[in-house]
């Protein structure tokens, strides 16, 4: 097998070390780049032949997500295997539409799966974890709910407000409405997600990713 040629950005050294770490005894794999400032990665890549950039998810100053979109933009020719400590079903999902990530893992992965990931991915198939799939799962259905559900931008907006404990006069102040339509968007609120209590609301609000 030709050498794998892999670049690691993750805000903290630690994290980068450990996945050197689990690299040892593995030749087929090389690391050109390891950077902790997202924003320098695309510098980097300009100058070194890589193959598959492994990217952490939340970051400062840009986030994998948009590094990542970037990285497929400029270097299309390179795969992106997202690392997090959770699996984050909505990110990953954003993650493919908009960057075409090969694969996502946890960071608690051990030498072996890290290896299968990268080999796979390699040889130009895909990679995600059990967890991550879980999560991607269930983010779907979260999505189709809120689909069947028919929440407006405007709903989902005075959910949030609620949820931050505004009246419905200051519902009504920020967004400029009347207090009557303020009371007839809660009234559908209720009814769209078959709650009857701003309890049960926040709830669903925070089942569904609303807040």
């Amino acid at each position: 097998m030709n050498q794998i040629s892999l670049a690691i950005v993750d805000d903290h050294q630690i994290v980068i070390d450990g996945i050197k770490s689990l690299l040892k005894g593995h030749s087929n794999f090389r690391v050109a780049i390891e950077c902790t400032h997202p924003e320098t990665m695309l510098e980097l890549l300009n100058d070194n032949k890589v193959d598959i950039m492994l990217t952490d998810v939340v970051m400062p100053v840009m986030t994998g997500a948009e590094l990542s979109k970037a990285v497929r933009k400029a270097y299309p020719h390179i795969k992106i295997l997202a690392l997090s400590m959770s699996g984050q079903g909505d990110m990953v999902n954003q993650m493919i539409d908009d960057a075409d990530i090969a694969g996502y893992v946890l960071k608690n992965i051990g030498q072996k799966e890290l290896i299968t990931a990268l080999e796979k991915i390699a040889a130009g198939g895909i990679y995600f974890g059990e967890e991550v799939l879980l999560e991607m799962t269930k983010a779907s259905e979260r999505k189709k709910i809120n689909v069947e559900a028919h929440l407006t931008a405007r709903e989902i907006q005075i959910i949030k407000l609620i949820e931050n404990e505004y009246s419905n006069k200051k519902i009504a102040d920020e967004l400029f409405l009347s207090e009557r339509t303020v009371e007839t968007h809660r009234k559908n609120i209720f009814r769209k997600t078959k709650t009857s209590s701003v309890i049960g609301l926040i709830k669903y609000a925070y089942e569904h990713k609303l807040i």
